[in-house]
């Protein structure tokens, strides 16, 4: 009926109303960017600029080419207006009629665009010889001195900037993928909150350790509301959350127990539940030393109650084992409790059961039976 398919309609816009709300709100997207921006800051910009090499090295590429080749062009056309003008004032230029005998600054320097040719020859070192710098001005010895100076440390700068802009551990953090979805079930007899992540290359992260954090909004006993309240949450896995063998994908988990901030959570309320987790994984490069960070954030409707990973892993016939991520994010359904708590009380419960007491005065006596009866 027309009613039934708006009551439809209108679930569906809710929902997608607030899926996109939840987007916004997320503060870590899926691929480890920050989604924060800073207002009404007091500091002056200008002190980004103290930190000049960080803010480089932060910009995008194509701010640092525009940077890269402005500063060079710059640079040879500035110092080709300097040599122009020690042309000029020495009256080297054609326009002036040197007579025969009369040695200029710099050799065959005809006019502002021969200037600025011979200003980039200088600077990068081309030396075609025919344009050269003669013993008759000193100003034009310490220009050429100060230019080629100059154009060392815009060298040094720019391409070490490049550089370290390529070679940035950021970039390694792209080969560490998370599982798209966090699954909670039973794992060892307790109930877990288990994530999937992977290094897709073979060279190995040094000295790994993984860790999270859940983001929510909390009220204190003053009334007081912290927005983007973190707590910790700890992960492991079967060998510990140090060192990390990460050589094939590792699922860690986090046991939910009475310390867990998801231990009052149920399968029926976590989607009305307002969080997200962010985990964190930190190692070093082997290739390069270098320190390294990866993030992801999960939000209630990326969590998945009842569900474990499907395996990745095989043996081969050749005796290889062999990682298929086409698995990699798969979940299978599992039996498992609604609830922590639950879990927990019959745990207790069977425990309880399971006790026994001996009373050593206890003695047991046996009660013939007569068949004697008197009507």
């Amino acid at each position: 009926s027309a009613e039934g398919m708006f009551n439809y309609l209108r679930k569906r816009f809710t929902s997608h109303i607030r899926e996109r709300s939840r987007r916004r709100a997320r503060l870590v997207s899926k691929d480890g960017r920050c989604n924060i921006e800073f207002g009404n800051v007091e500091q002056s910009r200008f002190v980004f600029l103290i930190d000049i090499w960080t803010t480089i090295l932060d910009l995008r590429w194509r701010y640092k080419m525009t940077i890269f080749i402005s500063a060079f062009l710059g640079s040879w056309f500035l110092f080709g207006l300097l040599w122009y003008i020690v042309a000029y004032v020495h009256k080297d230029l054609p326009e002036f009629n040197p007579s025969i005998n009369h040695t200029p600054c710099v050799e065959n320097i005809n006019g502002l665009t021969s200037a600025f040719l011979f200003s980039l020859e200088t600077q990068v070192t081309i030396g075609y010889g025919f344009r050269c710098v003669t013993e008759q001005c000193a100003t034009a010895i310490f220009l050429l001195i100060f230019q080629s100076i100059l154009g060392v440390i815009i060298n040094s700068f720019m391409c070490g900037a490049i550089l370290a802009k390529i070679s940035r551990s950021k970039n390694r953090a792209k080969t560490i993928t998370f599982s798209k979805n966090a699954v909670i079930s039973k794992r060892g007899g307790k109930l877990c909150l288990l994530i999937r992540v992977a290094n897709l290359r073979k060279s190995l992260l040094i000295g790994s350790h993984i860790y999270g954090k859940l983001l929510k909004t909390t009220i204190t006993p003053e009334g007081e509301t912290i927005i983007l309240d973190q707590v910790n949450i700890e992960f492991v896995v079967d060998a510990g959350n140090e060192n990390l063998f990460f050589i094939s994908p590792l699922t860690i988990y986090h046991i939910i127990d009475k310390n867990s901030p998801f231990f009052h959570m149920a399968a029926e309320t976590i989607l009305q539940q307002d969080f997200e987790l962010v985990v964190f994984l930190d190692g070093t490069v082997e290739a390069t030393s270098a320190t390294c960070q990866v993030r992801t954030s999960y939000i209630p409707e990326e969590v998945l109650w009842g569900y474990r990973f499907a395996p990745i892993v095989s043996k081969t016939k050749e005796g290889k084992y062999r990682v298929d991520f086409q698995n990699f994010s798969k979940t299978v359904a599992v039996e498992t409790p609604h609830c922590a708590f639950c879990l927990y009380n019959e745990k207790e419960a069977k425990a309880k059961e399971k006790k026994g007491y001996d009373n050593p005065g206890f003695v047991l006596s046996e009660v013939s039976e007569t068949s004697d009866t008197k009507m």
